[in-house]
């Protein structure tokens, strides 16, 4: 009678350890995509908040803050506040970096606002690419 071991040998293991590490190195990369997307697309809703928290203090105030700080912090000894406009606190980017506030904006705008992206400096190229609230499709 013939006694088979059960088990797998080093070549089966080989074999399918191969197979896995193939397969990680085809869809890993598009994974990555995906959570670079996400983030990207995060920035873009967290600063439609911003802008609705803008628009809200110049509604009360008649012009825009000077920084984003200005949304929650106590402004009550203006008779027209009405804020705070952002709850608790301004939020960073999803790469954790602070979201920029320039007033007045380039081109005739009233403001900018932007993130730098992943690489927390201004420029870059794909995820590190600045994502700009005006540039919006």
């Amino acid at each position: 009678m013939l006694n088979l071991s059960k088990g797998f040998t080093l070549i089966e293991l080989l074999i399918v350890m191969a197979i896995l590490g193939m397969l990680a190195a085809l869809v890993g990369p598009s994974l990555f995509g995906k959570v670079d997307e996400g983030r990207i697309k995060s920035a873009l809703t967290q600063m439609v908040s911003f802008e609705t928290a803008l628009e809200a203090y110049r509604l009360d105030l008649f012009k825009y803050p000077s920084s984003l700080d200005d949304l929650v912090k106590n402004n009550s000894n203006k008779p027209k506040w009405h804020g705070p406009y952002m709850s608790k606190r301004i939020p960073k980017d999803p790469w954790g970096n602070e979201y920029q506030y320039k007033k007045p904006g380039r081109e005739g705008r009233n403001y900018d606002l932007y993130s730098f992206g992943a690489d927390g400096r201004e420029g870059g190229e794909k995820v590190d690419a600045d994502i700009l609230n005006w540039k919006v499709d």
